[in-house]
C-alpha cells in the first residue's frame, strides 16, 4: 500500500492528539471546562495541537527521513504518554537531563506492565504500520511545492484559530503557561533540542574556570575539622517530626541535640540540576548547568585550603561535583558491605573511621550521597525493621495505591534516613576529643506524594508546588565546636536555600577566600528579619478516584 507523504503526516498528526495527549486535555479542561462558552476554544486546541505537529513533521519529514522520525516519534510519545498520565509530570529539559543520567537501577523502578503495554500499543505498533507502508514518491520540486502549500495552509489555520479565539488564547498563553507542558510530543521534543542545545555549548570538556585559589586556613585556627554533609534525596521539611510532622519520623534525631532549619528549600526540583547547584557559588538566579560544569565548585575551593575531601555515593552519581576529588561508588556490594535488595546508605559509613584515621593532619569533609527517599518505589528504600507506617504501596505504579499507602512508604523511607543520621552523629562523636566535629543534612529536593495529583518531582519550578521544593535540612555539632547554638536555633526558622550551602561549609573551615559571603553564610551572619514563604502557585487540580473504603 502506498500513501502520499503528506497524507500519513495527517494521519499520525491525528492520532498522536487523539490517543497521547490525555494529560494535556485533563489538565486544560480543569481550568476551562466543558461549557457552551469554551467548546469552541476547546476544538480549536485539539486542532491547533495537531496543526503545530503537521507543521514540525512537514519540515521534518522528507523522502527518507519522514518514515525513520516517525518510527523513533511514536515510541517516544507513548513513553511521554505513560509517565504524564501515571504520575503526572512533565518532560522538560531538566527531565531528559535526568532520564540521560539515570543508572539502570533507578530505571529499574520504574518499569511496569502498564508501561510495557503504552510502549507495545502506542509505541511499537503504530511504529511497525509505518515501517510496512510504502510513501510515494516525488521529485524534489514537487515535494517542495507540495511542503509549502502544506506549510501555509498549517500557517493560515493556526492564525486563523488564534484569531477566531483570541481573547481565549490571549489567556492561555500569558496566564496558563504550563498547560503547554502537556503537550505530547510537541513539548517534550522541544526539551530535547534545549537540552541538546545547552548540552552543546559545554560539549567541549575544558579546565573549569578556577574558583577560590586563594583560599587558606588562617594561622590561628589550630583545632581540626571534620565535617560530614549528607546530601538528603527527595526528603520533605513537612515529612520530619523535627517539623512538627505528628507521626515521630525522627526518633532517633530528636534525642540528639540537633538544629532543624524548617524553613529550607532547593534551588532545583530534580538532583541532575539540585546538587550541582548546591555545591555552586552562583546563586539560583544567576546559575546554569553551562556555568556550574565550566566552574570549579566548592570541593575545590577545599581542596585549595588543603582540607581532605572524600565523596561517598549511593545515589546515581554526583553530577559531576566530585570528578577532582577522590569519589567512592557505595551502589554495589564490591564496596558497600550492607546490600539486601539494594545497597542501603549506611554502608557508606564502613571503613570511615580508617580513612579518618589516616589523616594525621588537615581538616576533613566527608560527602555522603543518599539513596534516600528516591521514588517511586519507596517501600524498597528501607530495610524491614523500619516498616513501622502500614500497609505500604508495594508498587512503582502509584496511581494504584491509595495517599494513605504511598506516604507510609515514604514515611519509612525518612524513618530509615533518621537511623543513618544518628549513626553518622556517633562517628563523630567518637572523633570528638580530636576534631571540631560537625553534621550538615541537606536534601537536593523534595517530593509530591499524590497531592493535587502530582507525583514524584521534576516539575519546572515555576509552576512546582512547595512539596517538590520545600526540603528537610538538619545541622549537628560535637561539643568543641565553637557555635552559637542558641542564636542559631531563633534563626532556623528563617527561609534559607540551596544559596547558602557553599559559604555555610566554607564557613565552618573558617577558610578565608574572596568567594566567601558571609551575609549567606547561615551559621556566622544574621540573617535578614523572617519572611513568611511566598505564595505557593496554584498546582493543577487532578480528580483521584475514591479510596477503597477499609
Amino acid at each position: 500500500m502506498k500513501i502520499a507523504q503528506t497524507h500519513l503526516h495527517l494521519w499520525a498528526s491525528l492520532l498522536l492528539v487523539l490517543l497521547y495527549n490525555t494529560s494535556f486535555f485533563r489538565h486544560v479542561l480543569e481550568v476551562y471546562p466543558i461549557t457552551w462558552q469554551n467548546i469552541g476554544f476547546l476544538v480549536s486546541l485539539a486542532v491547533g495541537l495537531g496543526t503545530v505537529l503537521m507543521l514540525l513533521l512537514t519540515l521534518f519529514g522528507w523522502t527518507r527521513s519522514t518514515k525513520p522520525v516517525l518510527i523513533a516519534l511514536f515510541p517516544l510519545a507513548s513513553l511521554t504518554a505513560y509517565f504524564m498520565n501515571t504520575y503526572d509530570v512533565v518532560i522538560d529539559h531538566t527531565m531528559i537531563g535526568n532520564v540521560v543520567q539515570t543508572n539502570y537501577h533507578e530505571a529499574a523502578d520504574l518499569f511496569s506492565l502498564p508501561l510495557l503495554g503504552y510502549v507495545a500499543v502506542l509505541g511499537v505498533l503504530p511504529a511497525a504500520l509505518v515501517a510496512m507502508v510504502a510513501i510515494k514518491p516525488l521529485t524534489w520540486r514537487r515535494q517542495l511545492l507540495s511542503k509549502a502549500i502544506c506549510l501555509c495552509c498549517c500557517l493560515a489555520v493556526a492564525l486563523g484559530l488564534i484569531l477566531l479565539f483570541s481573547k481565549f488564547y490571549a489567556s492561555f498563553f500569558r496566564e496558563h503557561k504550563p498547560l503547554r507542558y502537556y503537550a505530547n510530543p510537541a513539548f517534550t521534543l522541544y526539551s530535547f533540542g534545549k537540552y541538546l542545545v545547552d548540552k552543546n555549548f559545554v560539549a567541549v570538556k575544558t579546565a573549569p574556570r578556577p574558583l577560590g585559589t586563594d583560599a587558606h586556613i588562617p594561622a590561628t585556627d589550630t583545632d581540626r575539622e571534620l565535617v560530614i554533609l549528607v546530601v538528603g534525596e527527595a526528603a520533605r521539611a513537612d515529612r520530619f517530626s523535627l517539623n512538627g510532622y505528628p507521626r515521630p519520623t525522627n526518633p532517633l534525631l530528636s534525642r540528639e541535640n540537633v538544629i532543624s532549619l524548617s524553613q529550607m528549600y532547593s534551588s532545583g526540583t530534580a538532583t541532575a540540576y539540585s546538587v550541582p547547584r548546591m555545591f555552586s557559588v552562583y546563586p539560583r538566579d544567576q546559575y546554569s548547568e553551562r556555568k556550574g560544569e565550566n566552574t570549579e565548585n566548592l570541593l575545590d575551593v577545599l581542596s585549595h585550603a588543603g582540607v581532605h575531601v572524600l565523596w561517598r555515593d549511593n545515589n546515581s552519581d554526583s553530577k559531576g561535583v566530585a570528578v577532582r576529588v577522590p569519589y567512592q561508588d557505595y551502589r554495589h556490594p564490591d564496596n558497600n558491605p550492607v546490600c539486601d535488595e539494594e545497597c542501603r546508605d549506611e554502608g557508606m559509613l564502613a571503613g570511615l573511621q580508617e580513612y579518618i584515621d589516616s589523616r594525621q593532619q588537615g581538616d576533613i569533609l566527608i560527602v555522603l550521597h543518599q539513596m534516600g527517599n528516591h521514588g517511586p518505589a519507596y517501600f524498597k528504600r528501607y530495610r524491614p525493621p523500619f516498616e513501622r507506617f502500614t500497609p505500604v504501596c508495594r508498587t512503582n505504579q502509584l496511581n494504584e495505591c491509595t495517599n494513605e499507602e504511598i506516604g507510609n512508604a515514604y514515611d519509612n523511607a525518612i524513618l530509615a534516613t533518621d537511623s543513618f543520621l544518628a549513626e553518622v552523629i556517633g562517628l563523630l562523636k567518637k572523633n570528638d576529643q580530636r576534631f571540631e566535629t560537625a553534621m550538615v543534612y541537606l536534601s537536593d529536593h523534595g517530593e509530591s506524594l499524590g497531592e493535587y495529583g502530582i507525583y514524584l518531582h521534576g516539575l519546572p519550578y515555576a509552576m512546582a508546588p512547595d512539596n517538590q521544593k520545600h526540603i528537610a535540612a538538619v545541622l549537628w555539632f560535637g561539643s568543641r565546636f565553637t557555635v552559637d547554638r542558641q542564636a542559631l536555633r531563633e534563626k532556623a526558622g528563617h527561609r534559607f536555600s540551596h544559596d547558602n550551602l557553599f559559604h555555610t561549609v566554607l564557613g565552618l573551615f573558617e577558610i578565608e577566600t574572596s568567594v566567601y559571603n558571609r551575609q549567606l553564610d547561615i551559621i556566622h551572619n544574621e540573617p535578614e528579619p523572617r519572611r513568611e514563604s511566598p505564595p505557593q502557585l496554584t498546582a493543577l487540580p487532578r480528580t483521584r478516584p475514591p479510596e477503597p473504603t477499609k
